[in-house]
């Protein structure tokens, strides 16, 4: 036996604005979402400010009963859906970035992001553990962006859940442009091996990888994702650059003038509704900016247990390096200064 329903992922512009005006195209799309028939409703990672590398994340981070957490719980009653969003949350001195799903009587369940990416670190801190929703769509796996690379979280949900779902706002830091205060700029072209190394692999994560362990637990997906461009200064942009050097050292010429590295790139694609086979039932082009997907999706009656061997990363060793450690430690730091700032 089998049972069906009808899911959403909503994709989102990522240059940050107001938390009322991005509150406001957030409730157009989730409305546009119920009246296709979705009961599952998925907004994008950090879809309350957007996604930047900015001091204002640290005063836009919102307690549990901030303006976003209220919204989500009226909005999932209004349209009569479960609603998932992800928000910078400030708990206990700490910030985390929290995954919500609202269910239409106020019922709320919560994932936090384990594996900061990079520079994210920055911003917020990690919290270990997989989190399921026991609600009355079925049991419904969380995870967040980065944590989506991490095979040993999709295990976790193995044979215990019915769908997965995956909010994301994934920068293509793996297809960038730094500039430097004095207006030069360089391409992942210019850092050697690393450079060869991680260019263009961003995709590979929120294309086939997701699909592929999605297929492998035997359960559908909503992931969402961002769309646009990114500019930002990077956190630590100095510390960021020595990391480089050792590949890299023709970098050196610009030391001078990184005391403020600008990163630009696009999102990566990623908006999407797959089935339990792996198979994609409805995608966005980054192209059609904010817009719904919408899919019906097929959940078994039972527990599905993984099938075979689980598929291995298609990410090279360096990118978990990189994002999970080297980069994470040069940030934290500035973390720890701006919490400290908050209660100051």
């Amino acid at each position: 036996m089998t049972r069906k329903l009808t899911a959403a992922a909503i994709q989102m512009n990522a240059a940050c604005a107001p938390t009322e005006t991005r509150l406001e195209r957030a409730g157009r799309l989730v409305a546009e979402a119920a009246a296709a028939g979705a009961s599952l409703v998925a907004l994008p990672e950090i879809f309350n400010t957007g996604y930047c590398y900015s001091d204002e994340n640290y005063q836009r981070a919102e307690p549990l009963d901030g303006e976003t957490v209220a919204w989500m719980r009226m909005t999932a009653a209004q349209h009569g859906v479960h609603l998932a969003g992800s928000l910078l949350l400030r708990e206990g001195g700490e910030i985390f970035n929290a995954l919500l799903l609202f269910a239409p009587d106020g019922r709320m369940w919560r994932y936090d992001k384990t594996y900061p990416w990079g520079w994210e670190r920055a911003y917020f801190r990690g919290r270990r553990g997989v989190s399921v929703a026991h609600t009355d769509l079925g049991d419904i796996g969380l995870l967040i962006c980065w944590d989506a690379a991490h095979r040993s979280l999709w295990k976790g949900y193995a044979g215990q859940v019915d769908l997965m779902l995956v909010a994301s706002s994934p920068p293509d830091v793996t297809n960038p442009t730094f500039s430097f205060e004095n207006g030069e700029s360089v391409t992942f072209d210019e850092f050697g091996l690393i450079g060869r190394i991680l260019k263009d692999t961003g995709k590979y994560l929120f294309g086939e990888m997701v699909n592929q362990q999605t297929a492998w637990l035997g359960v559908p997906m909503v992931q969402t994702v961002a769309s646009g461009h990114l500019r930002t200064v990077l956190p630590a942009s100095r510390a960021t650059l020595l990391t480089f050097l050792p590949a890299a050292p023709s970098l050196m010429r610009h030391w001078s003038d990184a005391r403020q590295v600008t990163l630009e790139c696009d999102f990566i694609p990623g908006c999407k509704v797959v089935d339990a086979e792996g198979r994609v039932r409805s995608a966005l082009a980054q192209s059609d900016g904010e817009a719904v997907a919408v899919a019906e999706i097929t959940l078994a009656d039972e527990k599905p247990r993984p099938r075979g061997a689980q598929p291995k990363s298609p990410l090279p060793a360096l990118s978990y390096l990189l994002s999970d450690g080297i980069l994470p430690a040069l940030t934290a730091p500035v973390y720890r200064r701006g919490v400290r700032r908050l209660t100051e």
